[in-house]
């Protein structure tokens, strides 16, 4: 085997890495006595203050280049694409908001504040604080934004550019490395308390349903691409089975660009130019997959945690800021959640647990989000391609 094939392959993958160190926590957690969680909660501390501190720098990095480059290429076809990508994607949210507030209720979930054993204090407390508020963050990255498309500054735009690399380094090189222990120091905790058990086939059936949720929002998408192409939608999904098992098998949008592009050729309703910028352009900014996943999740573990479900109104506003921030998230597996981390603490006050118990489930489905979002680009290009009226005209119904 290769070098590239080893570093690609499932084993060196961070879900198989999040996999073994779930593995390795509840073992620890069974285990362990008051003395040893005590060190385990003091490097879980450590840890999660570390992931909170990047959390507005990632915010700055990715959101605010991402508004640069809407500049760059100024146009309709974009305008027009990245609109109906923040539709979908907060759309995708509201459905899957809707669906747990009826499905959840059933699932039998047992609190966490019913198990036995209670963790100890940690040792001591690094504090590591951020450099500024998630929603600071969020304002001001908005607004430099905008401010280097109205002062059209070259300089600044590429500035922003080379901190958007070294960010994505940062999050490579450290966060994704520090990740996996992270999550075993939580499932240590959560074993120790005596959680895991009684709360495993809950999150089984929920990566069920939210499969599921993708099937059907996928289904939606195509319908809509239909309407506006006023052509059969089957004859750009019946295209995309390679996309979709490739994108299952890589867990990432870049890494199946390429098959995706030779799936969406194939399809005779789509304007070549429109495709294939569109198709480009959405493997970045259409995570209608993703945001289903995160916030159906989301709901769980809050049920699981804290007794109850996110308020309405803090789960609006929670929906049409993820929206933004799946358009600018960083590319590496479980990046929504990754830059959504500052929403899910600041704006529906989840603690490092509940946040360590998203980042994990979310890995452990990665790969379906990953697919369904590359699967609905191409709904997504027929959308645009209906809506400019660039049909080819043998190919209309």
């Amino acid at each position: 085997m290769s070098k590239a094939e080893r570093k690609n392959s499932f084993f060196n993958s961070l879900l198989f890495k999040l996999m073994i160190a779930i593995a390795i926590g509840i073992m620890i957690g069974n285990f362990a006595n008051e003395s040893a969680i005590q060190v385990i909660s003091t490097i879980k501390n450590i840890l999660s203050n570390l992931i909170n501190y990047i959390v507005p720098i990632i915010i700055l990095a990715f959101i605010t280049p991402a508004i640069v480059s809407l500049n760059e290429n100024a146009g309709i076809v974009l305008s027009l694409t990245l609109i109906i990508c923040y539709i979908s994607s907060v759309g995708a949210a509201l459905f899957s908001f809707i669906s747990g507030t009826v499905i959840i209720p059933h699932l039998n979930i047992v609190n966490s504040t019913e198990a036995g054993r209670k963790i100890p204090e940690i040792l001591f407390q690094l504090d590591i604080p951020s450099i500024m508020p998630v929603m600071t963050a969020l304002v001001t990255a908005i607004l430099i934004g905008l401010s280097v498309i109205w002062t059209n500054s070259q300089t600044w735009a590429n500035l922003l550019k080379e901190f958007n690399k070294m960010v994505l380094e940062i999050v490579n090189r450290v966060i994704i490395k520090v990740l996996p222990f992270y999550i075993a120091t939580t499932f240590a905790e959560l074993s120790f308390e005596g959680v895991i058990l009684s709360q495993f086939p809950v999150f089984i059936k929920v990566i069920l349903i939210v499969i599921i949720g993708h099937y059907i929002w996928l289904a939606l998408l195509y319908a809509l691409g239909g309407i506006f192409s006023k052509t059969n939608p089957m004859e750009v999904l019946k295209h995309y089975p390679p996309a979709y098992v490739t994108a299952i098998g890589t867990m990432s949008s870049a890494a199946t660009l390429s098959v995706a592009l030779q799936c969406s050729a194939k399809a005779k309703t789509l304007d070549p130019k429109i495709r294939d910028f569109v198709v480009s352009l959405c493997s970045n900014t259409h995570l209608c997959g993703s945001v289903l996943t995160e916030t159906f999740f989301i709901m769980v573990v809050s049920q699981v945690l804290y007794e109850t479900l996110p308020s309405t109104g803090k789960m609006i506003l929670f929906i049409l800021l993820l929206g933004i921030f799946a358009i600018g998230a960083p590319g590496v597996p479980g990046g929504t959640v990754m830059a959504s981390l500052g929403l899910i603490t600041s704006v529906l006050g989840f603690d490092s647990t509940g946040t360590a118990l998203i980042l994990s489930i979310f890995a452990l489905q990665d790969s379906f989000g990953t697919a369904c979002n590359i699967t609905g680009d191409g709904a997504i290009a027929l959308m645009v391609t209906g809506l400019l009226g660039k049909v080819p005209e043998k190919a209309r119904a």
